[in-house]
């Protein structure tokens, strides 16, 4: 199947088209803020890392950012600096310049101030603005979307109606040679016997395996269990009593799509189909992870209803809840209640989330796009801020 995307030079291709205004560091978070405020079509992205922390996790937030400033819905990118941060700017900003998109870094320090920066800031990317605005949308092939999955917010429906219905989704998408990305290794746990049996060979199964003892050895390094965190207690609300009844419904998302490789948090996929990706399960992170590794969508499924979107990847959100359909409308925008009322069947209802797909790439907004609930994002890191 097609869809009207934006091919870059890098022959990736985005369905969105703007200039993002990426925060380097966690002090040029409000110049980054402002800029993108004053310049239509563009956007910003801040978090709360890349200053006083261990040398992996500045190697982190570095490669992070990376993948953010590289992803195809970004037509062109200005870097906000103070000058003094932990960050890589300059690899950030040259590995991004690798992709054949602009590139622009601004210093708060070196310009002098915040209001001088925003100043100087909104003039590049309002050229920047222009000059992406010339680009236009051509036919391309679904091979070509990168999907990344979440669920959030999730209760009994989820594993019986949204996720299986995005599995059904998953599928279609590989087989037309597309790329799906399963982060949330955290509600692996329990189930992760059953989605080692998806991998495509030991090896890569062996290595999802190793993700999710590495995820519960972080936890436990802190002198508790995982149990209490997880399942969170919207979840218990919603009706999900322990981990692996979660997990369970989580995998859910893969549908019987063989897993072909596993990633690290926000590496970018060297293969087509089912990857895995390193992720907690909270929405900031884990939306930015996928960002990082290139998704040009993300579908988010909900049980009790979750708002987040992302700043410059449309978040489809799906529920399989007629009580949050209802009552969380301005923020979900697929039901698949259907299912659980034996009026739909999944098939029909992942192949109506995949239409969705398609025509949000093309260009529909979603309604975390058209709200705005997009600016609550941050980089997963694993170690103390020192």
């Amino acid at each position: 199947m097609k869809f009207m995307g934006y091919r870059r030079a890098d022959g990736r291709v985005g369905t969105r088209n703007y200039v993002g205004i990426l925060s380097t560091v966690v002090c040029s978070n409000e110049v980054a803020r402002a800029i993108a405020a004053q310049v239509k079509g563009a956007v910003s992205f801040s978090h709360q890392q890349g200053c006083c922390q261990t040398p992996p996790d500045l190697a982190r937030v570095t490669q992070a950012l990376i993948g953010l400033g590289s992803n195809p819905n970004l037509a062109a990118v200005v870097l906000v600096s103070l000058g003094c941060e932990g960050t890589n700017v300059d690899e950030v900003a040259r590995a991004i310049a690798a992709t054949g998109k602009p590139v622009q870094v601004i210093g708060i320090q070196e310009e002098g101030g915040g209001a001088k920066t925003t100043a100087r800031g909104v003039l590049i990317a309002q050229q920047m603005a222009v000059e992406a605005s010339r680009i236009k949308r051509v036919e391309c092939p679904s091979s070509d979307l990168i999907l990344g999955l979440k669920c959030g917010s999730s209760d009994t429906t989820s594993g019986l109606s949204s996720n299986p219905a995005l599995g059904v989704t998953v599928e279609q998408l590989v087989k037309e040679g597309g790329t799906a990305i399963l982060g949330e290794v955290t509600e692996f746990i329990g189930a992760e016997h059953l989605l080692a049996k998806q991998c495509k060979n030991q090896a890569v199964g062996e290595q999802m395996l190793h993700l999710v003892d590495r995820m519960e050895k972080r936890v436990k390094a802190t002198g508790v269990d995982m149990r209490g965190g997880q399942p969170t207690p919207g979840n218990i609300k919603g009706g999900l009593t322990t981990i692996e009844e979660k997990s369970l419904g989580a995998i859910a998302k893969a549908g019987r799509a063989i897993v072909q490789a596993v990633y690290e948090y926000g590496e970018q996929p060297k293969e087509k189909g089912l990857v895995v990706m390193d992720s907690p399960g909270r929405e900031p992170e884990l939306l930015t992870g996928m960002a990082a590794a290139g998704a040009n969508v993300i579908v988010f499924t909900t049980g009790r209803g979750a708002p987040q979107g992302f700043p410059f990847v449309p978040v489809i959100k799906i529920t399989g809840n007629e009580v949050a359909w209802k009552r969380m409308n301005d923020h979900i925008d697929l039901s698949v209640h259907g299912v659980m009322d034996g009026d739909e069947s999944l098939t029909h209802a992942g192949q109506r989330l995949y239409e969705k797909v398609l025509e949000t790439a093309s260009g529909e907004e979603t309604k975390a796009e058209v709200s705005g609930y997009t600016q609550a994002m941050d980089i997963y890191v694993t170690g103390p801020v020192i």
